[in-house]
Formats: C-alpha cells, structure tokens, sequence
C-alpha cells in the first residue's frame, strides 16, 4: 500500500515487524487492541507526505511479530513492552534521538509508561481515546 516498507528487526528476544515511510523526524504509532499496523497505515501515508518518517511496528505476540519464545505470561508486562520499544528505538534512530508517539486505546496506556520510564527518548506525546490514569497502591486516580 503507497510504498509503505515492511522490515523485521531483532530486539531482545522478539523480531519485531514494523511498517515505515517518509523521511524526517520520526513518529512511533503503538496500536491498541486488537489492531495492528495495518490500522494506523493512512496516518503513515500522510505523516510521510508531511516531512516525517512513520514508524508502526507490531506489538509482540502480534501480527507478524513474535511472541516471547517461551510463551511465559510474565514476559507481557509493560516494562517488557517498553523496553522492547527502547530496543526497536535504539536500532532504528540515532543515539540519543527523540521521537514523537502517538498511542491509541491500549497503546496509550504503553506510550504514558514510555514518556514515565524514558522521557529522554520522546519528545511529544500523542493519546487517542483512553485517558491517563495514575495508579498508586490499589488506587486508581483518574486525570482531570
């Protein structure tokens, strides 16, 4: 679709699938459930025309990307997930460099705990449809 490039990149354990156009700063889109890349494929079309380079990768466990090899449910926390998506930044940027990231339904939830663990990697941050919620103890504090 549109010349829209596919790649697998090895992180961590995983290969990770991502789909990629344009050229400029990047912007990581993180699908929520159950989508996948394909979902965010006319904002990588316009983003691209717009001087940016779009980056959608699979989350693990799916699409065409991989799940942890030993099917362990504990390696599916969001820690892992963000630190996948370090890994994926740390392959396909510059040292050091910033991105901006949008997340949608659940992958808000991933890039909220992205921008909390590693704001050294993001420069804006974009939630669609859920909203931050702060969780302390067994409470939780919706935003206002």
């Amino acid at each position: 679709m549109e010349r829209i490039q596919h790649k697998t990149i090895h992180v961590n354990v995983l290969n990770i699938h991502i789909a990629e156009k344009g050229e400029g700063p990047l912007v990581l889109f993180i699908h929520g459930f159950p989508t996948l890349w394909y979902s965010r494929r006319h904002r990588i079309v316009y983003m691209a025309d717009h001087g940016y380079r779009a980056v959608t990768p699979d989350l693990h466990g799916y699409g065409q990307t991989t799940g942890v090899p030993t099917n362990d449910h504990t390696k599916f926390t969001i820690p892992h997930v963000v630190g996948d998506l370090i890994g994926l930044l740390d392959t396909i940027t510059n040292e050091g460099e910033k991105v901006f990231v949008v997340g949608h339904d659940w992958g808000a939830l991933i890039t909220w705990n992205l921008c909390m663990f590693r704001l050294d990697r993001v420069k804006a941050l974009v939630s669609l449809v859920s909203h931050f919620s702060l969780r302390t103890g067994t409470e939780m504090w919706p935003s206002c």
